[in-house]
């Protein structure tokens, strides 16, 4: 990475973002077609929920840029890079004529989306299919490395010493984060009637057992006339190796430094609480133990009709909506190098800005930069041009994500381009 001078680049931010009131969920129990795989599936997948709008710009050593809710750049297409183009069935231009089954694994928390994506895949290349298998970020990573998968789905990305293994299984190139999935993160608990603020630092004494009662006076302090039960608080955390334990645990590390002293990782320290397999797994245990608490995508909250904790950062309490979201978001920075993107996550997760909700989750889809073989390279290939093209929509935003948009979206397509 170079050195230099940084500049700075704004973007006007576009309308009202959607909120994420309404249903989440519980409207529809239709799921849509698309061979999808996970360790704990969701009995169906949520229909008519609203989530935030907003739009990650990138920022390296040489050019910095803001996350602002941009509009889609209009008449927005996929340049041609195939000889043959489209299918003639498809919407998106650009795609090679090929068929077969491309294979992904790795997080859970994109599996909604993901079974979208599957649905677009096979409607705008005939004879293609999506096999993504939801077992977690850790797992992802490591099928990938292990060649067993075209991409890898993971909330954090590669560890240094996990670099040259992806570049050896990319023969020799550079493996590429690119971050197409995102969506926040919730403190979701399970008190019927009672709504509960927590601050960072009661975040992490809760997980790291340190509070163990919900009528803890130090919760008490902070939530002044809420009449809290005297109940004992049931920590459940993901029991396999997770991008979101990894985002969740540096969360508490930026924001609660005094309170969290375990390193961060994609797994969390079982001396406290109960493991669970999956988002849909540690919801499942929230939902059945009055008293649980976990950290989990809002989507798999919601689905469960479980609490949302409001958060304090220091400028009062703020609920997960999509502006609390969308005012983080307007903040945050990415770096990388070319068509590498990796989210500043410490930067954002000790954000105290006045009403922003910065326990954001960026899932990264992990591919090759060359070193496919052909089929596999034009499967990969045709299912982001359509995932960039097609699958930015509203109807990924009511399955509780935020679709990228405008400059970002354009360095993402750019990337897919890039791919040899």
């Amino acid at each position: 990475m170079g050195s230099g001078n940084h500049r700075s680049i704004r973007f006007p931010v576009s309308g009202v973002r959607p909120d994420f009131e309404g249903c989440y969920g519980a409207c529809s129990s239709s799921a849509r077609p698309g061979r999808i795989e996970n360790d704990s599936p969701v009995g169906h997948l949520p229909e008519t929920e609203n989530s935030p709008g907003g739009t990650p710009v990138l920022k390296n050593t040489r050019r910095r840029a803001t996350i602002l809710g941009l509009t889609a750049v209009a008449g927005l297409t996929l340049s041609a890079c195939s000889e043959t183009g489209s299918t003639g069935e498809s919407q998106v231009e650009g795609l090679t004529e090929t068929t077969g089954e491309l294979q992904g694994e790795g997080a859970t928390s994109q599996q909604r989306a993901m079974d979208l994506f599957a649905t677009l895949f096979e409607s705008n290349s005939p004879g293609s299919t999506l096999s993504y298998n939801a077992t977690g970020s850790g797992s992802g990573q490591s099928q990938f490395i292990a060649n067993t998968v075209a991409f890898a789905g993971s909330d954090s990305p590669l560890k240094d010493e996990q670099i040259a293994d992806a570049a050896e299984r990319c023969g020799g190139n550079d493996a590429w984060h690119l971050p197409m999935v995102i969506g926040p993160v919730a403190i979701a608990y399970n008190l019927e009637g009672v709504d509960v603020s927590l601050t960072p630092a009661l975040t992490a004494q809760i997980f790291d057992g340190k509070i163990t009662k919900w009528n803890d006076p130090a919760i008490a302090e902070v939530n002044e006339g809420v009449e809290l039960p005297d109940t004992d608080i049931s920590v459940v955390y993901r029991s396999e190796e997770s991008g979101t334990t990894d985002n969740f645990m540096k969360f508490l590390t930026s924001a609660a430094p005094e309170d969290w002293e375990h390193e961060a990782s994609k797994s969390f320290p079982t001396a406290n609480g109960q493991g669970a397999n999956g988002s849909a797994g540690v919801v499942d245990q929230v939902a059945q133990v009055p008293g649980a608490i976990t950290y989990v995508e809002a989507g798999f909250a919601k689905d469960k009709d479980l609490g949302i904790a409001k958060m304090d950062f220091g400028n009062g309490p703020v609920e997960l909506n999509a502006d609390t979201v969308g005012t983080a978001l307007d903040q945050v920075e990415f770096s990388g190098d070319g068509n590498d993107m990796v989210v500043d996550s410490e930067a954002l997760f000790a954000m105290d800005a006045e009403g922003a909700y910065p326990l954001v989750l960026t899932t990264y889809e992990i591919v090759c930069s060359a070193g496919y073989d052909e089929t596999t390279r034009d499967l990969v290939k045709n299912f982001f041009k359509i995932v960039l093209e097609e699958g930015q929509s509203q109807e990924l935003e009511d399955l509780g994500y935020i679709p990228v948009q405008g400059e970002f979206k354009q360095k993402l397509v750019d990337a897919v381009d890039a791919i040899q």
